[in-house]
């Protein structure tokens, strides 16, 4: 879930500004503290904002750390490329890049661990970074059926439980090589990855 003022809220409205400071000073403290040592007083203080200002807009380290590592994922595009397999290639290794940064592998391994026992907690992370970054898929698989590349889904369920699977897929193997294996995605590696999940979609009905 992104972090905004609910509805009907009243008082001071939220700022961008502080909230990008805030995040920004998380994954600041990530990188050099690591999750375990982070604290909410010291990113209040590397933000340069008052503690009640930090805790108006997150009840707790862990919905904090998920909102700043959302935030890098949503810097992901699509490239377009010419062809699927370029451009899935391009996705995957900006995916990647990303993962590997320190301040990413430190907070998403941790409130992942810890969503294992809090349901809200793996709700907050489905909302904040698996649900928004299905968007790469929505994007990648509408440009290949435009260029003929894979057939169109007339049926809204299954179109969806499509987009599911290829999310699953692509996230599932390049986490599970980056933070698990702790094995480089580099160019050879997502060629031969694209390979594998693009014969699949070209036989997918």
């Amino acid at each position: 879930m992104q972090s905004r003022t609910p509805a009907g809220r009243t008082g001071r409205p939220r700022s961008a500004t502080a909230d990008a400071a805030i995040l920004a000073a998380t994954r600041d403290a990530l990188v050099e503290l690591g999750w375990s040592k982070l604290t909410l007083g010291d990113v209040a203080t590397r933000a340069g904002v008052a503690k009640t200002t930090l805790y108006r807009r997150w009840p707790g380290k862990n919905e904090l750390v998920v909102d700043a590592v959302a935030a890098l994922f949503d810097e992901l595009e699509m490239p377009d490329r010419g062809s699927l397999t370029a451009d899935i290639e391009g996705c995957v290794l900006q995916f990647a890049a990303i993962l590997v940064r320190p301040e990413t592998k430190s907070g998403l391994m941790a409130v992942v661990a810890e969503s294992t026992r809090d349901d809200a907690l793996r709700e907050r992370i489905r909302a904040s970074i698996v649900d928004r970054q299905k968007r790469l898929v929505l994007e990648g698989r509408a440009r290949a059926q435009q260029r003929g590349e894979l057939p169109p889904e007339t049926d809204p369920e299954e179109a969806a439980r499509t987009v599911d699977l290829i999310f699953d897929m692509v996230a599932g193997a390049v986490v599970h090589r980056t933070l698990v294996s702790a094995e480089p995605v580099d160019r050879e590696w997502a060629a031969a990855f694209t390979r594998v999940l693009v014969l699949g979609l070209g036989r997918h009905p």
